[in-house]
């Protein structure tokens, strides 16, 4: 049987217990393949409603919350023993703008995601793991 070396994973994180599970298998596969790990993470403005969306200083100021969070996460990574770890903060639909700008910007060999999301619109109306599974153009791994 092969076994598959990653050089560059990327996980997608949002504070579930399933992301979280996600990140901690991605951390491990990361240091058995000395791998770079990317950790993204998507503000979503759907769960924001229109108040929200309108006021530029609420938006900016969630941004810079969950940038200074998924510090958070990489600085884990980084003590678990992960060598290349970076961080990603976009905003949009978790699913889609992983899979259409994200992965095209930083070409992993490997997705990691939770099966649940935490929060959002989206969870309720399909499932954002389903989505990236069927249309990335890598392997995903969907983690439980």
């Amino acid at each position: 049987m092969t076994t598959t070396t990653f050089k560059r994973i990327l996980v997608g994180v949002d504070d579930s217990a399933d992301a979280l599970l996600a990140f901690d298998y991605a951390i491990e596969q990361a240091k058995r393949d000395d791998a770079e790990l990317v950790i993204v993470s998507v503000l979503e403005n759907a769960a924001m409603n229109v108040y929200q969306v309108m006021n530029t200083d609420f938006v900016h100021g969630e941004y810079d919350d969950l940038v200074a969070h998924v510090q958070t996460y990489q600085e884990k990574a980084q003590a678990a023993g992960v060598e290349h770890v970076r961080t990603i903060v976009t905003e949009g639909e978790p699913g889609e703008t992983i899979v259409k700008d994200v992965i095209p910007e930083v070409h992993p060999d490997l997705l990691v995601v939770g099966s649940l999301a935490k929060k959002g619109v989206s969870r309720h109306f399909g499932s954002q793991a389903a989505y990236m599974a069927k249309y990335a153009p890598i392997s995903v791994l969907v983690v439980r």
